[in-house]
């Protein structure tokens, strides 16, 4: 089969635009983080079969492929024509083409969310410790209240000495309880920059009391400074929101325009077929398991603003999030809407009939096809840790060569 190609000054139009398009990268994981545009979106063509449907979920959504001269479009395109989708093109001259008509490539994954942290991190000022600084505090006994914002198997696999398990879109609803003195200090990690950040000014902007502090560079950084790390901790964070916090939040995911709808929007929503329309649940798993709204895929919130290109590869789609409790849907709302998404947060529904079961999983890649994340696990080296972290540190500069994003802060 033939497929149409487009130019990259088209796909950057449609960008800038905020028209639907799904820009996907078709090399396994490995390959995309040596490079790729900033919102595209990867999808081995060998995945395409189990990957498509949940992640591209409008059958006619403009879609582009590209690879960087490995042939594997025309594959990757006979595999979505076989699903269904009918707006199937590829890249004029794929990766190197995107290179050669001077538009700006960025490496690692995951890269527009790192790279909107380090945009908060820099018109904010969010406020952060060196890991030198913080050991010194547990050390001497310091009022202090360290939360680890990752998912709960990163915390268990090393965490900072002390630290509780309180992931991202979590941290309005559980701080509370996890540093109930006013005049605790806060001090909020991840494995390298974006979540604490994320989760850091979350706390300020939702109006704690508290001193709030990112561990700068998270258990990277803490560990490029000698210092020693837990294994196998099992401390989590209980809910009792921050004095407010549900108040707070709703009016933070306002100010960024986030709008609140019913379950009659929400259908008016689903019955627009020419817009994409993600739906997601972005309570625990344990909550999601126990009881669900129809059509709704878990994310736990924190998660979605760190892999929104994996959960929603679609730029310019529509995002409906839902929380019983509003207070995370409306956190990871403010986020995702200075992202650049059109986003909504679903008022209700739980009264009525639930669906009962675990989230559904993909399969993951096979490990030599992954990209090895330079902040997972025990074994890696410090000079990769040291590269990851100035990468981190050149993004905003990225982001406005590129200027495509379209980011705000509120």
């Amino acid at each position: 089969m033939t497929t149409p190609s487009v130019t990259p000054s088209q796909v950057r139009t449609a960008l800038l635009l905020r028209q639907e398009i799904a820009l996907l990268d078709v090399r396994h994981e490995a390959a995309f983080a040596t490079g790729h545009p900033l919102f595209a979106a990867n999808m081995a063509a060998d995945r395409i079969a189990l990957e498509a449907e949940a992640r591209l979920p409008r059958k006619d959504v403009p879609i582009v492929i590209y690879d960087n001269g490995e042939g594997l479009v025309p594959q990757a395109a006979e595999r979505l024509a076989a699903l269904g989708y009918s707006n199937v093109r590829q890249l004029d001259g794929g990766l190197q083409g995107w290179k050669s008509a001077g538009h700006e490539v960025f490496e690692d994954v995951n890269s527009y969310a790192k790279a909107f942290g380090e945009l908060v991190a820099s018109r904010r000022h969010t406020p952060s410790l060196a890991a030198e600084e913080v050991g010194a505090l547990i050390a001497s006994g310091a009022n202090i209240q360290i939360l680890d914002v990752r998912r709960f198997d990163e915390y268990a696999t090393m965490n900072i000495p002390g630290s509780m398990s309180v992931p991202g879109a979590e941290l309005v609803l559980r701080a509370g309880r996890a540093a109930p003195d006013p005049e605790t200090t806060i001090i909020v990690n991840c494995a390298g920059r974006t979540r604490s950040i994320i989760g850091t000014q979350s706390l300020i902007n939702a109006g704690v009391t508290n001193n709030v502090m990112a561990l700068r560079n998270g258990t990277i950084g803490w560990t490029l400074a000698k210092q020693k790390l837990e294994h196998g901790s099992d401390r989590r964070g209980e809910i009792g929101a921050i004095a407010g916090g549900e108040t707070n939040a709703r009016d933070v995911a306002y100010r960024a325009g986030v709008r609140h709808i019913g379950l009659a929007e929400l259908a008016a929503l689903q019955a627009q077929g020419d817009r994409t329309l993600y739906r997601f649940d972005v309570r625990s798993e344990e909550e999601y398991t126990a009881g669900h709204l129809a059509g709704f895929r878990h994310y736990a919130g924190g998660q979605l603003v760190q892999e929104v290109d994996m959960a929603a590869p679609v730029r310019g789609a529509r995002i409906v999030l839902t929380d019983n409790r509003s207070v995370r849907a409306d956190m990871t709302a403010s986020w995702l809407a200075q992202m650049g998404w059109e986003v909504y947060v679903l008022e209700g529904g739980y009264d009525g009939a639930l669906e009962v079961g675990p989230p559904r999983v993909i399969p993951k890649p096979d490990p030599s096809h992954r990209y090895r994340r330079p902040y997972e696990g025990t074994d890696v080296k410090e000079s990769a840790m040291q590269a990851y972290l100035d990468w981190e540190y050149g993004l905003v500069d990225q982001l406005r060569r590129d200027a495509t994003h379209g980011f705000f802060v509120i």
